[in-house]
């Protein structure tokens, strides 16, 4: 079933599924695959999570989602669901990509050759400027500038490239933050595009920014880092753009600045060294998936069995064989001697259960 033919109630179904506790990116798309809609998904988890050994699952109550919907609206937004002609196709090559988004603008930017631009919040002034002259000449130049709408280099980078820009937020699409830059995201949405994947009314919290920086590495044939420090989210965003096979770039800085030591470390680890627009733009012009940088190897995203004809797997088993490290789901085949859809019904229901914690790569522990 396409979102193009989903029933208002199906739709629901989806976001309410979504919403649900221990239902994230990867599970979500596994119990669809499973159950084919997603409220007979929403039906099954009590009797999943049982089996995973949590014995009182409640799906999300559908009084919270109808209030969502209607915040939802109110705020002059929409869903986009995974499967929508117009979710963005780059971003749904991403591993863990949100299955449901909400947006504000034109989403036609979304699928046009987009440019991600990220760094410091306590940004210098120079490196502000560049950042803005940046993105401004790549909006000349056919490109989406797509950011995070955090202070410093991101604010700067969408200011240089409206109407061309994207931001991608932290929060719900009705919340404003940081609150300097409210202005700013109300002018995004009215002109360019705004995302969000956390539910309207959701207050940015430090676990979402880098799922954040996961959608803008998504939506981009390549990541630039204007100036950021050796441990700072722009990093996050570089590392993602690279497991994700795409370009990562970074403006030189003094070694004797702090705020260009992030830059630095990702140009000697194998990103591309970039000192003025044409840069990006030659890399990005044609882009066919093989990135010149060399920063992170692409991480082959989990291949998912099918769940046409599978048994029941020995869930005890498989949880005895994880612990807190991760490893990946072939390994726990390979050991286990089940089959793969077996493992991978056991992990959902590990999963469900809140027991079971995902990392990139197909990679699974037990939660903390």
């Amino acid at each position: 079933m396409t979102a193009s033919k989903l029933s208002q109630e199906e739709a629901f179904a989806r976001i309410r599924l979504l919403r649900s506790a221990h239902i994230g990116p990867v599970i979500y798309a596994q119990l669809l695959a499973r159950f084919r809609t997603a409220q007979e998904a929403i039906e099954a988890l009590p009797d999943l999570a049982k089996r995973g050994a949590k014995r009182d699952y409640r799906p999300a109550p559908r009084e919270r989602i109808e209030r969502e919907v209607t915040a939802a609206r109110k705020a002059g937004a929409r869903y986009v669901f995974h499967d929508m002609p117009d979710y963005p196709a780059l971003l749904g090559e991403m591993e863990n990509a949100p299955p449901i988004i909400t947006v504000r603008g034109d989403m036609a930017l979304a699928n046009q050759p987009c440019v991600a631009m990220v760094g410091a919040r306590n940004a210098s002034a120079a490196a502000v400027k560049l950042a803005r002259d940046f993105a401004r000449e790549l909006a000349d130049g056919g490109f989406t500038v797509v950011s995070g709408l955090a202070r410093g280099i991101d604010g700067a980078c969408h200011e240089g490239s409206i109407p061309h820009t994207i931001g991608v937020i932290a929060s719900g699409i009705d919340i404003a933050y940081p609150p300097q830059h409210t202005k700013l995201q109300e002018q995004i949405a009215s002109e360019a595009l705004l995302i969000a994947e956390e539910a309207p009314g959701t207050e940015p919290r430090g676990q979402h920014f880098p799922k954040r920086n996961r959608i803008i590495a998504g939506l981009a044939m390549g990541t630039l880092v204007v100036e950021a420090a050796p441990k700072s989210g722009s990093l996050i965003t570089a590392r993602l753009a690279g497991e994700a096979g795409r370009e990562v770039m970074a403006i030189p800085g003094s070694p004797l600045e702090a705020r260009s030591q992030g830059c630095n470390h990702l140009i000697r680890e194998g990103a591309v060294l970039v000192q003025e627009p044409e840069n990006v733009i030659e890399l990005l012009t044609g882009f066919d998936g093989v990135p010149r940088s060399s920063f992170r190897d692409p991480v082959t995203p989990a291949d998912f069995a099918s769940f046409d004809e599978v048994q029941e797997g020995d869930t005890d088993a498989i949880a005895n064989l994880l612990t807190l490290a991760p490893v990946a789901v072939d390994e726990l085949i390979r050991q286990s001697g089940d089959s793969a859809g077996s493992v991978q019904m056991a992990l959902l229901e590990l999963e469900i259960a809140g027991r079971l914690q995902r990392h990139a790569g197909g990679r699974v522990s037990l939660s903390g």
